[in-house]
């Protein structure tokens, strides 16, 4: 049987994605880490401290980690936690994969009687 439960860490990655805001600073992050906090929340209109909270949750989740830089606090992107998601969605998709396999061979069953 293929495993999907969803471990606290797979949880806080999920719960760290289900914010669009998060996405997209993940994607800005990709594009142009390092970056300060300042720095993002240039780029969006909501404050400093907003920016912050959220990517305190994108830290807790692994997806980002802070480096110090002087004074600065500098945030980058650290995708290696989305590679465990994508294991987990393949496993949801094996399982759907069989139980179509499934489905099939029943249905060819009852046509072939």
């Amino acid at each position: 049987m293929v495993r999907t439960q969803i471990a606290g860490h797979q949880q806080a990655l999920f719960t760290a994605l289900a914010d669009p805001m998060r996405r997209n600073l993940l994607l800005h992050l990709a594009e142009h880490s390092p970056k300060t906090a300042t720095e993002l929340a240039q780029d969006y209109p909501i404050t400093r401290q907003g920016i912050l909270k959220h990517l305190t949750v994108l830290e807790t989740a692994g997806l980002v980690v802070v480096r110090q830089h002087g004074r600065d606090k500098r945030y980058i992107l650290t995708p290696e936690p989305l590679t465990e998601l994508e294991q987990w969605i393949k496993n949801i998709g094996a399982l759907w994969d069989e139980r179509l396999s499934r489905l099939k061979t029943l249905l060819e069953h009852e046509q072939s009687q």
